[in-house]
């Protein structure tokens, strides 16, 4: 652990043991402390895994101790560990050209996504990689006249540099390098080499080892090359700089060729770095018998990890914010001070308890819903004895008195509560059916437990470093609070439990813009599977009618293999409303074949 590290170390147990006071002192304020603490220096941005996330699992697990919260049953702490992929870097990539090998991670550098192997083979220069489906009325493929089996392929990073405007916004789309690596595997290449060409913005740099949220591999192995080893792939023909300019126009007849006696030997190593973080989870028991009760659980939750200093490339930080501490006040101290205040108020509260409440805080939300993923997946209290889940997610930039309440499509119950408790509250209600939001109420109605989520909108500083606890309106984050809490207690002890109502939405949200239909899916962004791992399915949709279900894997869909959520995303280019495809899955680890038929997507 470094010097600094220490010393915030340190500092932050102070402010740990200090909290009651500043608590009692925050102008009346049962959140403001706990967005200060959170937010705070020595948290660093409490980026999941990272020491500022321990730092802030102590203080959450303090806090929960001193409302008189206890481990959940069988359990001797308030920690709930789990392993996650947090980056990749390169360990150790080599190319060789003509008895010339380059080493060096500024000449040769692994892509996130790339495969482990060695290979060697011919190389040819397929162009920018590039094939837009028919769908987009944009005749594109570099690889129409190219024989590249068994081949090194190598590709120009981004997309032609002087198309007109309209070609440009198309060609973009597949511009990403997975879909690119997707491409050259799909046509029988060995291998994929990208270099950032001459006239291209960040010319001969390789690319950076990105994060990745899935960090699945795409079936092929594949580099990013400098310009210098370009050079080197070049040397005894057309320079690359003449061959991208005739390109750069975005003529979809210009050809690419066959790299004349280069033959490539390369070896790609990714290493993928795994973490572990700490959902935090405890419940205050009941207070009179619960035997009556059915469904003997509440739970309220939010996520409390961040960005850290951003760099695992979610920042929406600008070039002069770059690498600063991204302290996450509203995103999410903010629900992290409301739970905690929530369930305060219930601790303190004299009127008795029909019900447990479980108080969860999740970590590594912000790199695809993993923590909640991961107690979804293996919960510690039965699902089925879970009346419902009460979720918090950027509750303290309030404007113009508008608070949001989105799943409320998964119980009839929840129109009736919530015009019951906003009557005292007075806030400017706006209710959404859907659940499938991106945050941790979707494991939970993928669970089958009616949930609601609280949010108070978005605003300029999200993802950014000035998302700071200054800006935190903590009058109406107090407000949500008291009416929150009121809303917890009634559910807590009502007769029955909420009923589920598993939501019908008619599309699904794909990465890439322009995508026509839908198969009505719900990926799993968490598991590391070869395929597509189902965390569920659209009710009604198109995928729920062709028998497909929560756990089931998608390895082809329309003859494409899937390899992973971005083989299958872009595959949904290919497909057309309302004719049937084939789909091969595997369920308990029998493959099995059926056909589904994709609707417009609205």
């Amino acid at each position: 652990m470094r010097q600094g590290t220490t010393r915030a170390f340190v500092g932050a147990l102070l402010l740990i043991s200090a909290a009651p006071s500043l608590a009692q002192t925050a102008a009346g304020s049962r959140t403001r402390a706990h967005v200060e603490f959170l937010a705070s220096d020595q948290l660093e941005g409490r980026e999941a895994g990272s020491s500022g996330e321990r730092l802030a699992a102590d203080y959450l697990a303090t806090q929960l101790t001193r409302m008189g919260a206890r481990p959940l049953p069988g359990r001797t702490d308030m920690f709930l560990p789990f392993e996650f992929t947090a980056g990749s870097r390169d360990g150790g990539s080599r190319l060789t050209i003509a008895g010339r090998t380059f080493t060096a991670r500024t000449e040769v550098q692994a892509l996130s996504f790339s495969d482990d192997a060695d290979v060697t083979g011919p190389a040819v220069f397929a162009g920018y990689g590039l094939v837009v489906p028919e769908s987009q009325n944009v005749a594109y493929d570099s690889y129409a006249t190219l024989d590249v089996t068994d081949k090194i392929v190598v590709v120009l990073r981004y997309f032609p540099e002087d198309a007109d405007e309209k070609t440009r916004a198309i060609l973009a789309r597949y511009s990403d390098l997975r879909y690119k690596a997707m491409a050259a595997r799909q046509r029988g290449a060995r291998a994929l080499l990208v270099v950032t060409g001459p006239r291209s913005p960040n010319a001969g740099q390789v690319v950076p080892m990105t994060f990745d949220t899935a960090l699945a591999g795409s079936g092929i192995p594949a580099a990013s090359v400098s310009g210098a080893v370009a050079d080197a792939l070049f040397a005894s023909g057309k320079p690359l700089r003449d061959a991208q300019q005739e390109l750069d126009s975005g003529n979809p007849h210009m050809a690419g060729f066959a790299l004349s006696g280069v033959t490539i030997t390369l070896r790609t190593s990714v290493v993928r770095e795994r973490h572990t973080a700490r959902n935090v989870v405890a419940y205050l028991p009941a207070t009179a018998p619960v035997s009556a009760a059915s469904k003997p659980w509440i739970v309220v939750g939010a996520h409390y990890d961040h960005l850290g200093r951003g760099d695992r490339g979610n920042s929406l930080a600008s070039k002069e914010e770059a690498g600063g501490i991204h302290y996450g006040a509203d995103d999410n101290a903010s629900g992290t001070a409301a739970v905690l205040a929530i369930a305060g108020t219930l601790a303190e509260s004299p009127q008795p308890r029909r019900r447990h409440l479980l108080v969860a805080f999740w970590s590594a939300e912000e790199i695809g819903l993993i923590g909640s993923n991961a107690f979804a997946t293996k919960p510690p209290v039965p699902a089925d004895q879970i009346a419902a889940y009460f979720n918090f997610d950027m509750v303290g930039r309030m404007q113009n008195n508008r608070l949001v309440v989105q799943a409320t499509g998964t119980s009839p119950a929840w129109a009736r509560l919530l015009e019951r408790v906003n009557v005292a509250a007075g806030f400017d209600l706006v209710t959404q059916a859907d659940p499938y939001q991106p945050t941790d109420v979707t494991n939970f109605h993928a669970a089958g437990i009616a949930s609601l989520a609280f949010f108070t909108g978005s605003h300029s500083d999200y993802h950014k470093p000035s998302d700071t606890a200054t800006k935190i309106n903590y009058e109406d984050l107090d407000r949500v609070v008291a009416m929150a809490a009121t809303l917890v207690r009634a559910v807590g002890n009502g007769d029955e439990p909420p009923v589920f109502t598993k939501v019908d939405q008619p599309a699904t949200r794909g990465t890439i813009a322009g995508v026509r239909v839908t198969t009505g899916t719900i990926p799993d962004y968490a598991t590391e599977v070869k395929g597509l791992l189902l965390a569920g399915v659209v009710a009604g949709g198109p995928a729920d009618q062709a028998g497909l279900t929560k756990g089931d894997v998608i390895v082809e869909i329309a003859d494409k293999t899937i390899a992973n959520i971005y083989d299958y995303t872009y595959a949904l280019e290919l497909l057309r409303a309302n004719q049937p495809v084939r789909v091969v899955y595997t369920r308990n680890g029998e493959r099995r074949d059926t056909e589904l038929t994709p609707i417009a997507r609205q």
